[in-house]
C-alpha cells in the first residue's frame, strides 16, 4: 500500500512506518509535490494495491497528472489535514483509526 501527501515529509511517512509492521502488507509512502523527499511515480502506483491519500486535493493532483496509471487502483482518501508532525501521537490514533478497515483483517504485530 502507497501512502501520498504534498511533500512526504510528514504524514506519508509516518501512516508508512506505523503499518510497516501489518502482517500481509508492504507499505511506502510518497508525495505529490514537485519538492517532495520521494515523489509518487508511475512504477510505485502500479506496485500499489491501494493507494491513500491524506487529503481529496492529493488524489486530484494524481489524477491531473497520473490518470492512465489510476484506472485498476483502489484510492482511499483519510481526510488528515497537514497539522502534525512525524510520528506525533494524535496523528498515529488517526491513522490507526481510519486505515485499519481497508487492510487485510489481521491484527498488526504487538
Amino acid at each position: 500500500m502507497l501512502f501520498v501527501c504534498g511533500k512526504n515529509r510528514l504524514r506519508s511517512p509516518t501512516a508508512e512506518q506505523v503499518f510497516a509492521t501489518w502482517p500481509g502488507v508492504e507499505t511506502a509512502s510518497a508525495g505529490v509535490s514537485r519538492d517532495a523527499d520521494v515523489p509518487v511515480t508511475p512504477e510505485l502506483l502500479q506496485w500499489a494495491d491501494v493507494l491513500f491519500v491524506m487529503e481529496r486535493r492529493h488524489r486530484t493532483k494524481l489524477s491531473e497528472k497520473f490518470r492512465p496509471h489510476l484506472s485498476q487502483t483502489h484510492i482511499v482518501c483519510l481526510d488528515i489535514p497537514d497539522r502534525f508532525d512525524f510520528m506525533q501521537p494524535e496523528l498515529v490514533r488517526l491513522l490507526e483509526t481510519r486505515v485499519p478497515r481497508h487492510l487485510p483483517s489481521r491484527k498488526p504485530k504487538t
